[in-house]
């Protein structure tokens, strides 16, 4: 399991970051207080306060590429 803090802050930001998250095998969550949808969920994302820093979690062992392909949404 590997976990991200991202920003998301565009209808066209969650169009994009949808599109991509949903090529991966494995689950990924966004935790946003203690709520937690499916990060593969349009409908989820625009459930959730997309104002604040959100916790994506993968479920996975190798995240080097999803981390590559979602780069522009990470917070550093």
């Amino acid at each position: 399991m590997k976990e991200f803090k991202v920003k998301i802050e565009t209808i066209n930001d969650v169009k994009q970051f949808v599109s991509t998250v949903m090529t991966f095998n494995y689950d990924i969550d966004l935790i946003s207080g203690r709520y937690a949808i499916d990060a593969k969920s349009i409908m989820g994302l625009f459930s959730i306060d997309l104002s604040k820093e959100l916790k994506l979690v993968a479920h996975t062992d190798d995240s080097a590429e999803l981390e590559a392909a979602i780069s522009k949404f990470i917070v550093k």
